[in-house]
């Protein structure tokens, strides 16, 4: 595995950060990348004054282009890749760049085509490994070898996957389907170059992403992370790993994962992804678990667990029924996981648990007991109660707030909305006027009793509803969101440090001196 970074104890500090995926970042290949731009966003973060950058989560995207719907949980995303940046590092000649370049329209940039994006990058690290084969990059073969565990399998699955025209595992033919020993070695000779080519996208991806991570770590700028809770279906880890799912005999799911009723939908989301057999999970000591998590944690220094909710309990659906509503909560391993955590790594780990939605008294219990903080999100906290957890009244210091997150329409957006009587609360927390709005929530959220604070790049900017990242329970059209490269502008930059030096949260602060020795703890 990838080896887990040491952290030790230092104070806690009042810090704030920006919520922008790397797809969203601007540039000339169609998709927001780990080169040059992130670098540049990095710049800004600084300047800003912030010390935070949350990410979504980073393993390669499949159905519905969804981040939280990946093919493993331990591969990261071949989309993100950089071709700018493979030039940079000797890995492709310059000229090379052009096949990669999508048609630009001055001072905008294009939405995400996924589609164009997939084809395009499957191109690129197909001909980097046929320009490598022979004298593979610096650095590769260890790679290759330390990352045996979960790569290999991976490599395998994908390769599969185009063979299959990207048909999901369990419509492959029986053998594969069943993982039988004969059928996986036949498919791995004749398939060896694609799977090389996977191994060599995963280590270009790692490769610019410790880039990417050392260059934030010397800006002061720590990387937030994004842990989903569940795994697709068609994911490379029920396929190898069937045993730690709730799957029938013939590797059919019998409960699926999705949510009640809620903020987002009045008859519940149904996800689909198998729910997890706990009780193997316990018997194994939840190390695919603690495998997990601290495999993101070589990569970013703090990590968001998804849906917490559900290590008390999930919400399980009879795979047969297509409405959520049809669904009982299934008791999760509750405080035992993060238990085996703590005692694999002997110290508590820098976790944030994602506690939104439908939350009961054994959740909250379990949040308390595991010490984690939890989140707030502004614009759940208008609807009238005084006990509103989301208020600022009712913040906590030990908590994460945010105006909005990917699963928000935008501060611009959500205003325009609300009710008269929500907006009317809204103007009376917040000040300001209604033209003004998205500044004046993210005033209202860095002046939070709260350590931390995170705010959209889409309300910085005070864009509308078409710059809204996701729309739950809708299939499609997400996750397409990017900005432009002046968005990261210096007057954009000072205004934002402004609003946190009032609140007291700055970057020329204690926490600085001790990142300079070393000692920073990246708990909050």
């Amino acid at each position: 595995m990838m080896p887990t970074p040491q952290r030790s104890v230092a104070p806690t500090a009042r810090v704030s950060g920006v919520l922008l995926h790397p797809t969203s970042l601007p540039g000339s290949y169609g998709i927001g990348g780990l080169g040059p731009a992130a670098d540049r966003f990095i710049d800004f973060l600084a300047q800003a004054g912030q010390r935070r950058w949350q990410v979504l989560p980073l393993g390669p995207t499949g159905y519905g282009d969804s981040p939280y719907a990946t093919f493993s949980s331990m591969a990261g995303n071949p989309l993100l890749i950089c071709p700018e940046q493979l030039v940079l590092d000797g890995h492709l000649p310059e000229a090379a760049l052009a096949t990669y370049r999508c048609p630009e329209i001055p001072g905008v940039t294009a939405p995400v085509d996924y589609a164009t994006v997939t084809v395009q990058r499957a191109q690129l690290i197909q001909q980097l490994a046929d320009l490598l084969h022979h004298r593979p990059p610096n650095g590769y073969d260890a790679f290759v070898q330390a990352q045996a565990g979960w790569l290999d399998d991976y490599a395998l699955f994908m390769a599969l996957k185009t063979h299959h025209q990207g048909a999901p595992w369990y419509q492959w033919p029986e053998p594969l389907n069943r993982r039988d020993p004969a059928a996986i070695a036949k498919a791995s000779a004749e398939l060896a170059r694609p799977i090389e080519a996977h191994k060599l996208g995963q280590f270009l991806f790692f490769e610019q992403w410790q880039r990417l991570h050392d260059r934030a770590t010397q800006a002061g700028v720590q990387l937030i992370g994004d842990l989903p809770i569940y795994v697709p279906r068609d994911s490379v880890e029920v396929w190898t790993r069937g045993e730690l799912f709730q799957l029938d005999r013939d590797r059919q799911p019998t409960y699926v994962a999705g949510v009640p009723p809620d903020y987002f939908s009045a008859t519940g989301q149904l996800w689909g992804n198998p729910l997890y057999r706990w009780s193997t999970h316990q018997q194994e000591g939840y190390r695919w678990w603690t495998d997990r998590i601290e495999s993101q944690l070589a990569q970013v220094d703090i990590l968001r667990l998804d849906h917490f909710r559900g290590f008390a309990a999930g919400w399980a659906v009879p795979a047969s029924s297509v409405v959520a509503t049809d669904g009982t909560w299934q008791t999760g391993p509750g405080l035992a996981l993060f238990t085996a955590l703590a005692d694999r790594h002997g110290h508590a780990l820098p976790l944030i648990a994602e506690d939104l939605g439908l939350i009961t008294d054994d959740v909250i219990a379990l949040r308390k007991a595991t010490g984690l903080p939890g989140m707030a999100v502004l614009q759940f906290a208008f609807d009238g109660t005084a006990d509103n957890p989301h208020l600022p009244a009712n913040h906590q210091q030990r908590q994460v707030v945010y105006t909005g997150t990917h699963d928000n329409d935008t501060s611009q957006g959500w205003f325009q909305h609300c009710t008269p009587e929500e907006q009317l609360r809204v103007l009376a927390a917040t000040g300001g006027p209604a033209s003004d709005i998205h500044w004046n929530m993210a005033a209202l959220a860095l002046e939070s009793v709260a350590d931390t604070v995170i705010i959209p790049m889409q309300d910085l900017l005070g864009l509308a509803s078409n710059a809204r990242m996701n729309c739950p329970g809708e299939a499609q059209g997400n996750w397409c969101w990017r900005a432009n490269a002046e968005d990261f502008s210096e007057p954009l930059a000072s205004r934002l440090k402004a609003l946190c030096n009032k609140a007291h949260r700055t970057i020329d602060g204690p926490e600085s001196a001790l990142r300079e020795t070393g000692k920073v703890d990246s708990r909050f």
